[in-house]
């Protein structure tokens, strides 16, 4: 990604959104601004000591964010899926325990928050 890009993402993305998704694409019309995030290969800390393979993505989620400079801007996000090779279960991160004691930005936990709400995907 360009450095100029990943400077205008810090400030628009909810701080620590880049700790753990990828932006894939974006595309702007004459009342929108869509972002598309995916979330990184990266094991989830709970699930550090089991066998884990990536198995892809659940089904996209949008939800809508704060206005940037009269569009609207929605978050299209995409959970990554994870399968346990030692009980056969398709696992994802558990994002109440990432958002649970840390030290995180207000709209990093609203951005978490809105994530939560499509967990049972």
């Amino acid at each position: 990604m360009h450095e100029s890009l990943h400077i205008i993402l810090n400030l628009v993305l909810p701080e620590g959104v880049q700790s753990f998704f990828e932006l894939k694409n974006h595309r702007f019309d004459n009342d929108n601004i869509h972002l598309y995030l995916e979330e990184l290969n990266q094991i989830p800390e709970e699930y550090k000591t089991q066998k884990l393979e990536s198995k892809g993505f659940h089904s996209e989620i949008t939800f809508q964010d704060f206005p940037l400079r009269g569009k609207e801007v929605f978050m299209h996000v995409k959970r990554r899926r994870w399968l346990n090779h030692d009980t056969g279960k398709v696992l994802s991160r558990d994002w109440s325990v990432v958002a649970n004691g840390t030290r995180i930005s207000k709209d990093f936990a609203a951005f978490l928050k809105q994530i939560h709400r499509y967990a049972g995907a």
